[in-house]
C-alpha cells in the first residue's frame, strides 16, 4: 500500500503527529536560514493533509474547523513557521470549500487541490492601504472574448507569504475600475498564470520560515476563477473565523511546547537537587493555568464558529464578528505571557540557543501573534462595534 492510501487508514492526529516529527528536525535550521520548511511540507502532501478540508465528495476527507485547529496545534509544538503555512494555506481552502460550490471551475479546483495537494497562498495585503485586508486599490479588469472572458489583474502585494512556494494565490482586488475600494472580488490565480517580482525580502524577529516576501503580481486567467461572492462575505462568513482559530491554534502549540520544556527543566532541577524545586517552579504553575485559560479561550471560539457556521446571517453579525475577535485578542496576548513565564522557569538555559530548553525561537515567533491582523486594528473595530451591539453578559450563552 502507497503511503497515501496508508495515510487515509490512520487517524488525523497521527499523521500530524508524523508530519510533526519532521517539523521538529529542520525547525532551527528553517528559524536559522529564514527558508521555507520544504521537508515538513513534503510531508504534509505525503500525509495529504492539504486536503483535508475538501469535502469527500469531491475527493477530500471533510474535516472540520476543530480537527484542523488541532492539527494547527500539533504542528505549533514543533515548528511555528511549518504551523503558520499549514494554517494560512486551509484559511484559504475554507473559503473556496464554503463559497466554491456556486461555480464548476471551483469545484474542479477543490477536486484537483485534493488530488495533487496543492499548495494555495494568500494577497490580501497592498500597498497603500496600511494593512486593511476589506480594503483594494488595484482593480481586476475583465476582457470579453469570443473564446471565453479573461481577467487581468496587477497587484502590489506586500505580503505573500511561501508565494514563491505556492501552487496557487489567492488575490484580492476591486471587482471594477470604477468599484468603490470596499467592493471587492477574490481570484484563484493557477502557478503559470501570474509571474511575482520580489519587492520586499521576509528578514523578520520571527516566523522567518513563512517567507513572507512583498511582491508585485501580474496575472491573467480565464474570467471564470473569479469568486462568484463579494469578497465582502467571503471574508466575513468564513475567513474571519478561520483565521482567528486556526492562528490561535498555532499559537496554543507555541505555548505548550514552552510549558512542557518549562516542566521538563523543572523535573531535571528537582533530581539533581534531591526533591527540591528551582526558584522558578511557581512561575511553572502560573504558566500552565494561563495555558489551560487560552485552551479554553480557543475551545469557545470553535464551538461559536460550529453553532453559527450554517447560518450566513449570524455569521455576518456583530456578535459574531466581536466573539471571534475576542478570541484572536486574547489568544494573541496571552502566549507571550505564558512563554515568558516559561523563560524564566529555565533560566539560562531557556536563555541560550540549542538547549532541550531554548525558547528564544518560541519567544521570537509569538510576537507576531499581535501584528497578524493588527490588535489595534482589531481593537478600534471592536470599538465601533460595540457603540450599537450588547455585549454577551449571559455565562451560557
Amino acid at each position: 500500500m502507497s503511503l497515501a492510501a496508508l495515510a487515509t487508514d490512520i487517524s488525523l492526529s497521527t499523521r500530524a503527529r508524523r508530519v510533526a516529527a519532521v517539523a521538529a528536525e529542520f525547525a532551527d535550521a528553517v528559524d536559522r536560514e529564514a527558508r521555507f520548511p520544504r521537508e515538513a511540507v513534503d510531508a504534509m502532501k505525503a500525509e495529504r493533509l492539504l486536503g483535508l478540508q475538501i469535502p469527500a465528495r469531491f475527493g477530500g476527507e471533510g474535516a472540520t474547523t476543530q480537527d484542523l485547529a488541532e492539527i494547527c496545534s500539533i504542528l505549533g509544538q514543533a515548528c511555528a513557521a511549518s504551523a503558520m503555512i499549514f494554517a494560512m494555506h486551509q484559511i484559504k481552502v475554507s473559503s473556496l470549500v464554503e463559497h466554491g460550490e456556486e461555480s464548476a471551475w471551483h469545484i474542479d479546483f477543490m477536486r484537483e487541490l485534493a488530488a495533487r495537494q496543492l499548495l494555495v497562498a494568500s494577497a490580501t495585503t497592498e500597498g497603500g492601504i496600511g494593512g486593511n485586508m476589506r480594503n483594494s486599490i488595484c482593480a481586476i479588469e475583465i476582457l470579453r472574448n469570443l473564446d471565453g472572458d479573461t481577467c487581468r489583474l496587477n497587484k502590489d502585494a506586500t505580503v505573500i507569504s511561501y508565494g514563491t512556494h505556492a501552487d496557487a494565490i489567492m488575490i484580492t482586488s476591486r471587482s471594477h475600475e470604477n468599484a468603490a475600494p470596499s467592493d471587492q472580488v477574490m481570484t484563484v490565480f493557477r502557478k503559470g498564470q501570474y509571474t511575482l517580482e520580489r519587492t520586499v525580502t521576509w528578514d523578520t524577529l520571527g516566523m522567518r520560515g513563512t517567507c513572507s516576501d512583498g511582491f508585485l503580481f501580474v496575472g491573467e486567467a480565464p474570467a471564470v476563477q473569479v469568486f462568484p461572492k463579494p469578497f465582502a462575505e467571503i471574508a466575513a462568513q468564513s475567513m474571519l473565523a478561520n483565521s482567528h482559530l486556526l492562528w490561535s491554534g498555532v499559537w496554543f502549540g507555541i505555548a505548550a511546547d514552552a510549558v512542557a520544556r518549562a516542566q521538563a527543566f523543572v523535573r531535571a532541577a528537582a533530581r539533581k537537587s534531591g526533591g527540591t524545586p528551582p526558584p522558578g517552579a511557581l512561575r511553572l504553575a502560573e504558566a500552565s493555568n494561563l495555558l489551560q485559560m487560552l485552551k479554553a479561550n480557543i475551545l469557545s471560539g470553535l464551538r461559536t464558529y460550529d453553532e453559527a457556521r450554517n447560518d450566513p446571517d449570524q455569521l455576518s453579525s456583530m456578535a459574531f464578528s466581536l466573539a471571534m475577535n475576542n478570541i484572536k485578542l486574547a489568544s494573541s496576548e496571552t502566549i507571550l505571557t505564558i512563554i515568558n513565564q516559561a523563560m524564566i522557569v529555565c533560566g539560562i538555559m531557556g536563555y541560550k540557543n540549542g538547549t532541550p530548553y531554548s525558547l528564544g525561537r518560541h519567544l521570537r515567533d509569538a510576537h507576531s501573534a499581535q501584528l497578524m491582523i493588527s490588535n489595534d486594528r482589531i481593537l478600534a473595530n471592536t470599538s465601533t462595534m460595540l457603540l450599537v451591539q450588547k455585549p454577551d453578559t449571559s455565562l451560557l450563552g
